[in-house]
C-alpha cells in the first residue's frame, strides 16, 4: 500500500449516524467500532476527526427529522449512515423505511457529504417475505443514489453468539474490529 502525505488525504469530519449498532450499546465508548475508527484514521495519518452521532433505539424516522441538524453542527465531508435494523425488529412498513434513509441520504449529498450506506440484514425467523425485501432497500437505495454501500454491518459475525452480548442483539466489545473491518473496505476509497 503506497503511503500518502497528510496533505494527499481530504480531511475533515466522518459522521457516524446510526443506532445501538454504532453507539457501542453495552461498552465503553472507547471500545465501540467509531472509536476504533478515530484510532485507524489517526495510525495511518489521515486527517479526518469522527463525530458519532447515533442514538441507541434510533429509527430511520427519528434519523431523517434530525439530520438537518446533524449536518450543520459537523459539517461532516464523509456520513456514514447506520440506520434501519431498528425498523426491521420492529416491522415497521419497507417503503417508510425506504423513503426516509433516501432523505438522509439526499440531504448528505445536498450538503456535500459522500455517503456510506452500511446494511443491515433480519434475523430468518421475520420470514423471507420481509427480510430479503427488507436487504433490498440497502442495495437499491445505494445504486439509486450512486453511494458506496458495505452490504452488512455485521457481515462474517452474525453467526457467531460468541461475539454479541447477553441479548443476543448487541456485538461485544471484541466484535467491534470485525464490524471496523467491514465498515473500511466501503469507506476508505471515500476518504481519498
Amino acid at each position: 500500500m503506497m503511503c500518502l502525505p497528510l496533505t494527499a488525504w481530504a480531511g475533515g469530519t466522518i459522521l457516524i449516524y446510526g443506532d445501538s449498532l454504532s453507539a457501542a450499546y453495552g461498552l465503553n465508548q472507547d471500545a465501540g467500532w467509531a472509536a476504533l475508527l478515530e484510532a485507524r484514521l489517526k495510525q495511518k495519518g489521515m486527517d479526518y476527526t469522527v463525530a458519532n452521532a447515533s442514538i441507541s433505539g434510533e429509527t430511520s424516522s427519528g434519523g431523517a427529522a434530525r439530520i438537518a441538524q446533524a449536518l450543520k453542527t459537523h459539517q461532516p465531508k464523509v456520513v456514514i449512515v447506520a440506520l434501519g435494523a431498528n425498523d426491521g425488529l420492529r416491522g415497521l412498513p419497507l417503503a417508510q423505511m425506504r423513503a426516509n434513509l433516501a432523505k438522509i441520504v439526499r440531504a448528505s449529498q445536498n450538503a456535500k457529504s459522500r455517503v456510506l450506506l452500511v446494511g443491515m440484514r433480519l434475523p430468518p425467523n421475520y420470514g423471507e417475505t420481509y427480510t430479503r425485501p427488507f436487504a433490498q432497500v440497502y442495495v437499491d437505495l445505494a445504486r439509486e443514489y450512486k453511494t458506496a454501500l458495505a452490504p452488512f454491518l455485521l457481515e462474517g459475525m452474525a453467526e457467531r453468539r460468541a461475539l454479541f452480548q447477553a441479548d443476543n442483539m448487541h456485538p461485544t466489545a471484541e466484535a467491534q474490529s470485525l464490524i471496523l473491518d467491514n465498515i473500511w473496505k466501503a469507506l476508505a476509497p471515500l476518504l481519498q
